[in-house]
């Protein structure tokens, strides 16, 4: 097998980047990446360019769901940025703030579940204790690197991720790196 080399360094996201990192993590939600990617760019452009709370609000549901969004996503976004409007959401407290309140805060916008927190907080405020547990590439990347016969349950992959503690993004990182490679191998 290919070998995945060192993951990439992060940084935690300026505060500016909090809001936009978020909007496009519910675009991305159970779609593939070139949908997403297409989707988004499109909510960009109806945005006036700039995803902000400001350009989400005025440009409102509709024009969300003309840009490709489904109902439920415009009206999620819709909802993080009122939340982050009016600091239930406070994205600029995040930097000082633990993993657990972080998830707490921004799962409380509709939409937004334990998936879309874990990856906001390992991607976006470059956390490195993020375990997803629940995340399909997670499995089946852990399962690949471990030759397992069937893929690793969520209750299996917590427990085995016990011994990485503190470092479980990184860990994360290489079993989503293993599917990947395993792709290009075939």
């Amino acid at each position: 097998m290919l070998h995945a080399g060192k993951p990439p360094a992060r940084r935690n996201a300026r505060v500016e980047e909090r809001f936009p990192s978020l909007a496009r993590s519910i675009v991305f939600q159970l779609l593939a990446t070139s949908a997403a990617t297409t989707i988004h760019a499109r909510v960009t452009q109806a945005c006036g360019g700039a995803v902000s709370v400001d350009s989400i609000l005025q440009t409102g549901y509709d024009d969300l769901k003309s840009a490709g969004l489904s109902r439920t996503k415009a009206e999620a976004i819709i909802d993080l940025a009122e939340h982050v409007r009016d600091r239930r959401v406070d994205v600029a407290r995040h930097g000082r703030m633990s993993d657990a309140e972080i998830a707490n805060e921004v799962t409380a916008v509709r939409g937004i579940g334990p998936w879309t927190a874990q990856m906001y907080l390992m991607n976006t405020m470059a956390r490195p204790d993020v375990w997803p547990v629940g995340d399909f590439g997670v499995r089946n990347g852990w399962s690949i690197l471990h030759d397992l016969n069937e893929m690793i349950s969520e209750t299996e992959l917590r427990r085995a991720g016990e011994m990485f503690e503190g470092m479980r993004t990184e860990v994360a990182w290489y079993c989503w790196q293993a599917v990947h490679l395993q792709r290009l191998a075939k």
